[in-house]
Order: C-alpha cells, then structure tokens, then sequence
C-alpha cells in the first residue's frame, strides 16, 4: 500500500519553493520608518509540515489582497527542533529592520532572548501557534500577546471523541510532541483530560518531535510494549499518520484508534474511512492571517496588545461528510 505522505509530500516541496520564492522576491525598500507600508516578516516552524505550508499560503493570499496595507516576508525552518536556525531567522529579520515580527516559536523558552531583542529594536512582536513561556516572559520583563487557539480544549475534544468507543481501563498511549513546547504540553493535557472522565488509563507518554518517521517508530515500539493498546493519541497529524503506518504494519488496523490535531489535507482520506478517528482544525490557512491583522492593528493603534483566542474544531468523519463540527472556542 502507497503510504498516504508520500505524493502530498511532494505537493508541499513545490509549496516550499513557492514559498521560499516569494520571501526573497519582495520589492519593499529596507527600514521600517522609511517604508510607506509596513512590512510584516512571518516566522515559522518546519516547512516540511504541511500545517506551516498551509499558514504561509494563506498568509501570502491575504497579503496579495491587501497589497496596499503592507508587505509580507515569508521564513521557515528545516525541521521543527532546529532552533538555532530559527533564532538565525530573526535576527536577520532584526537587520532587516521589519516593521512587525509574527512568530510561531519552535520552542516556548528558547526563543525569548532574540525577541527581546526585536522588541528592543522596535519591532511590534506577536506570538501565533505555539504560546511562549509565561514565566520566561516575565523574567526577560517581556510582554507579547499570543494568537491562537486553545490546544488544550482542542485536544480534549479529540480524546472525548475516541473515548466513546473506549471502556474504563482501557489502556492509551500519547504521542507528545517537542515536550517543552507550550502547545504540545496543552495538548497532552487536553488528551489526559479526556482519558481520565472515560477511566481510560494512560499506559504511555513519548514524544514523538511533531515528526511523522519518528512517531511511527516510537507507535511501533509502543504496540509491542503494550499488545492490548486500544487507542494512541497523536499530537499532531504528522505523527497521526506515523501512528497508522505502524498500526498497519503490526496488522491492527480498526483494533488500534488513532487521533491527530491539525486537519492537514494528508489526514483527511485516513479520518473518511476510519483509519484516523479524529482530529482538530486549528483553521492553519487563517492562523498567520490573525496574527498579521492583529500586529498591522497594534501598529496603527498603539495600543497596548493582550491575547487574542481564534478557532478550534473537532473533525470526523461526519463533520468531513458535512455535519456541523463542534467548536473548543
């Protein structure tokens, strides 16, 4: 059986050229106060994850609707731990003297000193996707509002989902991803959350770095440690699809639930015919779009910015087919 990554894989390798294209092709002079229009730079995290491939697509369109509120430089990283690259990317962003930084952090700590940084070069800072460390906020006398959803009920609606075809005392795993990420903390919470009012018990928690080839062999390892796992609760949906490839190789497709969290377009053939029970939809196409019309808010207002909270929805195959999904916001 063809595995279900590799052709959008490829989709998202033409995307990433797209991508990386537009970013060195913007025209917009150098220097914020010298700009006429503001220029927004949008960081993200790995590029290889169609989730940030569909955040810079929708991110451009909106730019490419608005082109006379402002420009848009597009950055990502390699792979979703290359922190070091990622600090690079801001820093060169700094140089470049945007007007606004809208970031989705690798890492909820790490990334803290260069947007001081930033803040202290004049650069208005909004933090999307994934929430920096209050705490390491507070310490660095730093305030950035985040925009985003609420993981932890998002993942919580996930697992309530597959907790209705659990029994109390059946055992689960969770597939986390980088552990000191603020989302992926959030959305083990949410899933525990959901184990713990089914009396489902949490037999395992191992991260699986938001990578697809490593969660399957950490699933792998999992259902041979654990031959009567009824369920595995993936963090996001690149390893919800390392998860089903494993399940299948150890011939327990329909025995094993999986669930995931993103909704990316490679997911969604596994949840229409079951392989996949659910996964939430963060609305990745928009995610980038509120962080920009929020920071291209604060530059014109001057206000002083607070957390804004944006959509997540339960995806099944019924909401796939067209029922309404329920909504965590």
């Amino acid at each position: 059986m063809r595995h279900p990554g590799i052709s959008t894989g490829r989709r998202w390798l033409g995307a990433l050229a797209a991508v990386s294209l537009s970013a060195c092709s913007s025209s917009a002079p150098p220097g914020g106060t010298a700009a006429a229009k503001p220029r927004v730079a949008l960081v993200m995290k790995s590029l290889a994850n169609e989730f940030f491939v569909t955040m810079a697509a929708g991110a451009e369109a909106h730019q490419k609707a608005h082109p006379a509120d402002y420009d848009l430089v597009v950055n990502g990283i390699k792979n979703e731990s290359d922190l070091a690259q990622q600090v690079e990317l801001v820093e060169q962003m700094i140089a470049s003297r945007v007007d606004a930084l809208v970031i989705a952090p690798a890492d909820s700590k790490a990334l803290v000193p260069v947007l001081k940084r930033a803040q202290q070069a004049g650069v208005t800072v909004v933090n999307i996707d994934n929430k920096l460390d209050a705490d390491t906020l507070t310490r660095a006398g730093l305030s950035v509002p985040f925009v985003g959803p609420d993981n932890r009920e998002g993942a919580r609606l996930v697992g309530a989902e597959v907790a209705k075809r659990l029994k109390a005392g059946d055992a689960v795993a969770i597939l986390e991803g980088i552990p000191t990420a603020f989302n992926a903390q959030q959305r083990r919470l949410g899933f525990e959350d959901a184990m713990r009012t089914a009396g489902a018990k949490v037999v395992g928690v191992q991260s699986g770095q938001w990578e697809q080839a490593l969660a399957n062999t950490v699933s792998s390892a999992m259902l041979r440690e654990h031959p009567g796992l009824k369920a595995i609760l993936a963090s996001n949906d690149s390893m919800a699809l390392g998860a089903a490839a494993a399940v299948r190789e150890a011939g327990k497709t329909g025995q094993v639930l999986i669930a995931g969290f993103d909704n990316i377009s490679a997911i969604r053939e596994l949840v229409r015919d079951g392989r996949v029970l659910a996964t939430a939809d963060q609305h990745a196409d928009q995610l980038a779009v509120f962080g920009i019309e929020y920071a291209l808010q604060i530059l014109r207002d001057k206000k002083t910015p607070s957390d804004r909270s944006t959509p997540v929805d339960l995806i099944t195959t019924e909401t796939l087919s067209g029922k309404p999904a329920r909504s965590g916001s």
